[in-house]
């Protein structure tokens, strides 16, 4: 599953060119992106227990980043504390799950992330591995989205999930904890597939979508401890390699 996300730490024109090709387009989506919280404080790790602010791109507004918080609310809670168990969304159920198939059916997302973090166990011991594009571009991840309404304050608050997927070969060695279901990731979406989610095409066809994503269009690097008294915690040195000598050559090539 994915709990630890890095986002927002590259500048707003890498992002607006993953989402437009169109060069006015582009410059809008920069001047807008730029405009969100989340460029002012760049997330080079966090943990989606911490429920941060995601950069969003909505079906009902496609062209225009937003910043929801992650965890989806389903308009039903009666507070926040099910968003602990909605930062992910397994991809086979999202259309039968109560929690998220009003949101599959017509409330979906684009989520833009630069990094994913998961965790490799092997004797006792837990390694950091950061897993993002080869070419530095965006990780554009097939998302859902809710509004929920705060009924003591008024408050609106738009609310988003990662659609997840049985985990790629690498991603099978990786995401090997003994207490998942099996080896899972994030649905990546190329950047020309990435309004396909957001269409009206039905369910049968937007479930051909939720695919493993090529393990070869991916970096994976082992990096430095991400929790515990080690961890660096949201500065950008979390991107550099460590390499652990007892983990085997296939897991940190």
């Amino acid at each position: 599953m994915c709990y630890d996300a890095e986002t927002a730490t590259r500048k707003a024109l890498n992002y607006a060119k993953h989402r437009n090709d169109d060069e006015g387009a582009i410059d809008r989506l920069t001047k807008q992106l730029q405009l969100l919280d989340l460029f002012s404080q760049p997330l080079y790790h966090v943990s989606g227990f911490a429920h941060p602010k995601l950069i969003v791109f909505t079906n009902k507004e496609p062209m225009i980043p937003r910043a929801f918080e992650w965890g989806l609310i389903p308009s039903w809670a009666k507070d926040r504390s099910i968003a602990k168990q909605t930062l992910n969304a397994r991809g086979e159920t999202i259309f039968e799950k109560p929690s998220f198939k009003t949101s599959a059916n017509n409330k979906r997302c684009l989520i833009y992330l630069d990094a994913f973090y998961e965790h490799h166990h092997q004797d006792g011991k837990t390694y950091p591995f950061r897993i993002s594009m080869k070419d530095d571009s965006p990780l554009c991840i097939a998302g859902l989205w809710e509004e929920w309404i705060d009924k003591e304050t008024g408050e609106v608050v738009p609310t988003c999930t990662i659609v997840t997927t049985v985990g790629n070969s690498k991603m099978a060695a990786i995401h090997n904890n003994p207490k998942a279901e099996g080896p899972r990731m994030p649905v990546i979406l190329l950047k020309e597939r990435q309004d396909e989610w957001l269409s009206n095409s039905g369910e049968e066809y937007l479930k051909t979508l939720l695919q493993p994503f090529d393990e070869n269009l991916l970096r994976y690097q082992t990096v430095g401890r991400l929790k515990g008294k080690d961890q660096l915690g949201n500065v950008q040195e979390v991107e550099n390699d460590v390499i652990y000598p007892e983990l085997t050559r296939c897991l940190q090539s």
